[in-house]
Parts: C-alpha cells; sequence; structure tokens
C-alpha cells in the first residue's frame, strides 16, 4: 500500500512539474499553443524517442504534452 502511494504521489509531482514546465526555450508552432518543436531521435520502427525542446530551424517533430493512463508524456508527428 505504501510504495502505491508513493508511487501515486512521483506521478502526481512530475506530471505538475511537466505542466510547470512547459516548453519555455522551444518555439511555439504558430496557431497551435500547446504545440513545440522538438528534435526527437527515433527508434527502428520510426517512433520518436528522447525529444529534446529546440527553436524551428532545428526541429526534427512538433509536439505537444498529452495526458496518458501512464502519466505525461508527448505526442509528437515528424516535420
Amino acid at each position: 500500500m505504501m510504495k502505491t502511494r508513493i508511487a501515486a504521489l512521483a506521478a502526481a509531482v512530475t506530471f505538475m512539474g511537466a505542466v510547470t514546465a512547459s516548453p519555455a526555450m522551444a518555439d511555439p508552432v504558430p496557431g497551435s499553443p500547446n504545440q513545440f518543436y522538438a528534435s526527437c531521435a527515433v527508434d527502428l520502427l520510426g517512433v520518436p524517442v528522447g525529444c529534446l525542446e529546440t527553436d524551428e530551424e532545428h526541429a526534427t517533430h512538433i509536439c505537444q504534452y498529452v495526458l496518458t493512463a501512464f502519466g505525461l508524456g508527448l505526442d509528437c508527428i515528424q516535420r
């Protein structure tokens, strides 16, 4: 029971930190206030992994934060 509470608390803190730490140095996508430019590596299946916020010139993907069943995640599309 204690591990569940700790995990839930850690997830809540992580969620709040990620929400308040929205991409400050990333260029926002014009007309889409929730989306930002990112540079992402891709795995063998072409799924973006290891994304870092960046400016428009160096971006490989356009991302936004999304709430999933596992917590806060990134939804990215290739530019």
